[in-house]
């Protein structure tokens, strides 16, 4: 599995629903917001992106304004505590929906969360060399099926006698995409399911981050 994600979707609504429209980017509007949530660094666009790289390296930043939604992925949501979010990013979000998705594939680690109203309703994140990291509030329907084992990481046929069990019953990345499919209507890998949304057909905005110079004469 290579799917990487750091990115947080803010809704009026259900986004899952919103992105099934194919909703058109307002790139006026995305660009007010961008330098309101990165007001000290000075942004300058680059080539187009898409839903489907959520994962920008640090000095840049992705965001899309669209009908009742914004996306943004940023080094900010590289995080193992989803509860930890910048502030600032909750304070513009008010009193909409927020839900947080990062997952990176090279340390099978995966964190999401969901804030309705500006309080947190669920957050975790797990990943096998550290365990669960943090697990706030009550489980979502979508996860009982892999905390009850429908999707183990590993086939018990498969193991070792003396190979140590996974220390989930899920592989976080398989429950990373399962997040996806539930929160906004795609996934990243696995098989192609026409019922779900292409990822590359949201576009995305992208640019450059460079922290603002002030000079005082």
């Amino acid at each position: 599995m290579g799917a990487r994600t750091w990115m947080i979707v803010i809704s009026d609504g259900d986004p899952r629903q919103s992105l099934a429209s194919r909703p058109a980017l307002d790139r006026d509007q995305t660009s007010k917001v961008a330098a309101a949530l990165f007001p000290k660094e000075k942004l300058e666009p680059l080539e187009d992106s898409s839903l489907m790289w959520t994962s920008p390296p640090d000095n840049e930043i992705r965001i899309g304004c669209f009908p009742g939604m914004v996306i943004v992925a940023a080094e900010e949501f590289v995080i193992d505590h989803p509860s930890k979010i910048p502030a600032r990013f909750l304070e513009y979000a008010g009193s909409r929906t927020v839900h947080f998705h990062a997952m990176h594939s090279v340390v099978d680690w995966l964190a999401f969360a969901v804030w309705r109203n500006g309080k947190l309703e669920r957050s975790l994140s797990l990943s096998p060399d550290d365990g669960i990291v943090e697990d706030i509030g009550r489980r979502l329907p979508f996860e009982a099926p892999y905390w009850d084992g429908a999707h183990p990481a590993v086939d018990p046929a498969d193991m070792d006698d003396d190979e140590p069990p996974y220390p989930f019953p899920f592989h976080p990345l398989e429950l990373g995409e399962g997040v996806l499919r539930e929160f906004f209507g795609y996934h990243l890998e696995g098989p192609v399911d026409p019922s779900l949304l292409d990822p590359e057909s949201i576009p995305l905005l992208c640019y450059k981050r460079k922290k603002s110079v002030f000079k005082l004469w």
